[in-house]
């Protein structure tokens, strides 16, 4: 379900596909061949949020944002990059994610957090508010810690993994 707030629809690029039972509400932007899976909530509602290209959000994720206010003008946006796997129940609030990055299934990533290029989150991990996690490592646990430097295997997966559900996408979208 696409549904507009205070006038405001979700804008998607070519190729992309909705599922029919996620929920995307307000000023939300998705990129080019991307796609967002069986019951995902998305609200863009008190601030944005911004999908790249090739990036699937998987069933049962939740996407949120934080306000703007007096004490923070800006708010915490959610912005996520390009060739991006988000795994199943992962929770991502106000944060940023940049480009080639599985987030594992049910990780939840806080406030203003900034996740750079080249980045594995391993299941499970809380990644508390305000953390930086640096590019080219796997980082577990909860609290999350950096775990190890990814080997040349993951980092080719990661963009494997995003094209194997630019693939699936396709297969849904042709089904009709």
């Amino acid at each position: 379900m696409i549904r507009t707030y205070k006038g405001i629809a979700p804008k998607l690029s070519e190729g992309v596909y909705i599922d029919e039972s996620a929920v995307l509400v307000g000023d939300i932007s998705i990129g080019k061949d991307s796609s967002v899976w069986p019951l995902v909530a998305a609200r863009g509602d008190v601030n944005y949020i911004k999908i790249g290209e090739r990036t699937n959000v998987q069933d049962g994720s939740v996407l949120h944002l934080t306000r703007k206010s007096a004490a923070n003008p800006k708010g915490y946006p959610l912005i996520i990059g390009d060739d991006v796997t988000i795994g199943h129940k992962v929770m991502l609030h106000g944060c940023q994610l940049s480009n080639r990055i599985l987030v594992g299934m049910g990780a939840i990533v806080m406030d203003n957090v900034t996740v750079e290029d080249d980045v594995i989150i391993g299941g499970g991990a809380l990644v508390p508010p305000n953390k930086t996690l640096k590019s080219g490592y796997l980082y577990v646990g909860s609290p999350v810690k950096q775990a190890r430097p990814l080997t040349d295997q993951e980092r080719t997966f990661l963009k494997v993994s995003a094209q194997n559900y630019v693939e699936l996408k396709d297969e849904y979208l042709q089904e009709g």
